[in-house]
């Protein structure tokens, strides 16, 4: 119908996000986590809307008071009362696509059927948000189905330069035997869904993502394009490292990378931060989870002598905003950051 996923720089008309309030995300740092959420709220703002999906009227009022006293302005955002699970807006929240036809613009959503990345048993109410977004919003849905399956995709494992070329990594979507989101689906199936919903001509594959990610392989933690010919790719010097040889496959991989018209894309080495774990655990840092918005590029960082770097690299390729560090920690406890808990809403 010529509808196609928009690249994440294009205009947005606002930011989706859900106010944090499951404790099993962020062990004993709830508390901190929503003054994280008012400086993301405070730097997004200025340029765009914001739609915070909260669970209640108790958690509007909550939500409110954090964000006034982070100096967030109240009038940008937009409450939208519909209880979730969790609040990772990346893969549960409107994944919205967009047409031109007859000197019109429409915009439309995309329901990709959430199941808590075939992990987790909580995820009815996040499966509805979709739902929720077209009927607030009174927007087109699209029911994604690969043949006689509801076709199930998360925003984060997905990676789009707005012109038909697409990302994504085998590990978190042709893996037969771990996190399976649409068994029985194949290569060709899951690229024909990518056609048909996403409008993408051209899929490439990485093989996998970095350690300790619980989505097992998203891509919007190792490769991100930053225009529609340029994209960064994490890259990890410590030979001891346990992401130094998977990331390295990704460097071979994407020399073979050619763009829906076949040209080769700049690609542009981003640093990894050292190690951070919680209880032993590895968490999956990266710069790549940076999240553009309208006025603003916010990249997470994590206390560590690369913050500098990465952010200096990403101010020099985003000359048309302000490029911000969020303090994030504490958010990659939840095993995701900046990019994981946003969803951009094409103009």
């Amino acid at each position: 119908m010529g509808f196609s996923m928009p690249a994440e720089w294009d205009r947005h008309e606002a930011t989706w996000l859900a106010w944090p309030h499951n404790p099993t995300d962020w062990p004993d740092k709830l508390d901190t986590i929503c003054w994280v959420y008012g400086e993301i709220v405070r730097k997004i703002s200025p340029g765009e809307r914001i739609r915070m999906l909260v669970n209640s009227a108790a958690g509007e009022k909550t939500a409110q008071r954090y964000l006034e006293c982070a100096g967030a302005d109240p009038t940008r955002v937009e409450f939208i009362r519909h209880p979730t699970n969790r609040g990772w807006m990346r893969d549960s929240g409107p994944i919205f696509v967009r047409r031109h036809w007859n000197r019109r613009t429409e915009t439309a959503i995309v329901h990709f059927h959430f199941n808590a990345w075939a992990k987790y048993s909580d995820w009815k109410k996040d499966r509805q948000v979709p739902e929720v977004a077209a009927r607030h919003l009174s927007k087109r849905l699209f029911d994604a189905h690969a043949g006689n399956r509801e076709f199930v995709l998360e925003g984060g494992g997905i990676e789009v330069n707005g012109r038909g070329t697409l990302l994504a990594t085998e590990e978190c979507y042709l893996q037969s035997e771990i996190q399976v989101r649409n068994a029985g689906l194949d290569r060709k199936g899951f690229e024909k869904a990518l056609h048909d919903y996403l409008g993408a001509t051209n899929v490439f594959w990485l093989a996998g993502g970095v350690a300790g990610d619980d989505t097992h392989g998203h891509v919007d933690d190792i490769c991100r394009f930053v225009d529609r010919k340029t994209l960064v790719l994490v890259k990890e010097g410590n030979t001891e490292d346990v992401n130094y040889r998977p990331l390295n496959e990704n460097w071979d991989r994407i020399q073979d990378l050619r763009l829906e018209d076949g040209s080769r894309p700049e690609v542009i080495a981003l640093p990894m931060p050292g190690p951070i774990f919680f209880d032993r655990d590895r968490l999956p840092a990266s710069y790549a989870n940076f999240y553009i918005a309208n006025h603003a590029v916010l990249v997470p960082t994590f206390n560590d002598p690369k913050d500098r770097l990465a952010l200096g690299l990403l101010g020099e390729l985003f000359k048309d905003r302000i490029v911000v560090g969020i303090h994030a920690v504490d958010l990659v406890l939840g095993f995701g950051t900046l990019h994981c808990l946003t969803q951009q809403q094409p103009a």
